[in-house]
């Protein structure tokens, strides 16, 4: 087997160069370094959220219990929302397939009409995650600390604006989520809130109202750096898409820059159905 392997291949193509080893472009190639590079680079943050989670002591923020955003509804449905989108996100992979099998058969119309319907999802992913973001900074009534470094949460029902006589009517929660939680009322809530140090509501680098400051930072990082590979996928996607209007690809006589296209869709959406396990689901 071996010599008549030798003999299919002479040493002159096997060692003169110009023959891809894995019989595929070099820009397809590339593309799959730059993939594996970046898996990589993804891997070290999630394993660093996780070593930062497991290294923590105190209690960890919990996904269903920050994450209820749903437009209309906000505060009812936890992690509704984040589905709903990481749903349409999975389906835009599905619309870049459609998109690349039409390419394959030098369908111009196919390829146009399922990469336009890829975009809209990007788009959909894009606005989603910015009123997430909108919604983790602003963060509901929050809590605030007092000098002897108790915490002491602010109820939700507390508007935007509030003075100190309304916590009277509205209250203060002691130990919230203990066996041992109760509500303050009355003149001895608004004395608590008079003495605050610090009224720490949404979210920010260096301080959030869910947990550790260390959530926020990497919830800020990570989503942020996969929400932009979709800004770049979308960006990318409109460039091709508007290359098949122009009949390029037709005239090139392949479509090989929307199968790329397609493995770099392809890996940001692997790379969310991760992140959303990591942040959302754990």
């Amino acid at each position: 087997m071996a010599s008549e392997a030798t003999q299919a291949v002479d040493s002159s193509t096997l060692w003169g160069g110009g023959r891809s080893p894995f019989s595929v472009s070099y820009g397809k190639m590339m593309m799959w370094f730059f993939l594996v590079s970046d898996a990589l680079t993804f891997s070290g943050l999630l394993v660093a959220y996780g070593y930062a989670r497991h290294a923590y002591t105190g209690d960890w923020p919990i996904g269903e219990q920050v994450f209820y955003s749903l437009p209309f509804l906000s505060g009812k449905y936890p992690l509704i929302y984040v589905a709903l989108m990481t749903f349409i996100l999975i389906i835009s992979s599905v619309t870049m397939v459609l998109a690349v099998e039409a390419g394959h058969r030098k369908d111009d119309r196919g390829v146009i009409k399922w990469l336009g319907w890829t975009i809209v999802g990007g788009f959909f992913f894009l606005g989603s995650q910015a009123w997430e973001w909108s919604h983790f900074i602003h963060g509901t009534a929050g809590y605030i600390l007092t000098p002897d470094n108790a915490k002491y949460y602010l109820t939700e029902e507390i508007p935007q604006g509030m003075v100190a006589a309304d916590v009277a009517d509205f209250g203060l929660i002691a130990n919230k989520g203990a066996e041992d939680e109760t509500r303050i009322t009355g003149q001895r809530a608004v004395e608590i809130y008079n003495t605050k140090t610090i009224h720490v509501q949404g979210a920010n680098m260096t301080i959030n109202e869910y947990g550790p400051p260390q959530y926020g930072n990497f919830f800020f990082f990570i989503t942020g750096f996969h929400g932009f590979h979709v800004f770049s996928g979308v960006v990318i996607n409109i460039i091709i898409f508007m290359q098949v209007l122009k009949g390029v690809y037709r005239r090139r006589g392949h479509y090989e820059m929307v199968e790329k296209t397609g493995l770099y869709w392809h890996f940001v959406d692997l790379v969310w159905v991760f992140v959303f396990t990591f942040f959302y689901l754990i």
